[in-house]
């Protein structure tokens, strides 16, 4: 009995581990095109920061920041073709120009620290 615990014990982990996939989540019939862009946007990001990590907290931090900040500027892209609000494409403008900057420095980092 005790031998088996360790089985039970994956085998009730299993659902959820399935469920760390970038799959996009399917959309709905009904569903605006912009919720399924965000969702196609959140999981290309999502896929592209699953990357081989080195144990170097540096450049693992910048290269998978990278994807990120494509992420935020993809999202913010997506507000400007739906935008309703002044304000949010005041502020999504604002979002490409921080991750722009912030992806320029990221890689001039990582082209520094190249092995």
């Amino acid at each position: 009995m005790i031998r088996l615990l360790p089985l039970a014990l994956l085998l009730l982990a299993t659902p959820a581990l399935a469920q760390h996939n970038h799959a996009a989540p399917r959309a709905t019939p009904c569903e605006p095109a912009s919720t399924r862009e965000f969702r196609e946007v959140n999981t290309r990001m999502h896929r592209d920061m699953d990357i081989r990590l080195t144990g170097n907290t540096d450049r693992d931090f910048a290269a998978t920041m990278i994807p990120n900040h494509q992420g935020a500027i993809g999202m913010a892209r997506i507000q400007f073709r739906h935008d309703t609000d002044p304000g949010m494409r005041r502020s999504a403008e604002e979002i490409i120009a921080a991750q722009e900057r912030g992806i320029a420095q990221l890689r001039a980092f990582l082209a520094r620290t190249a092995r």
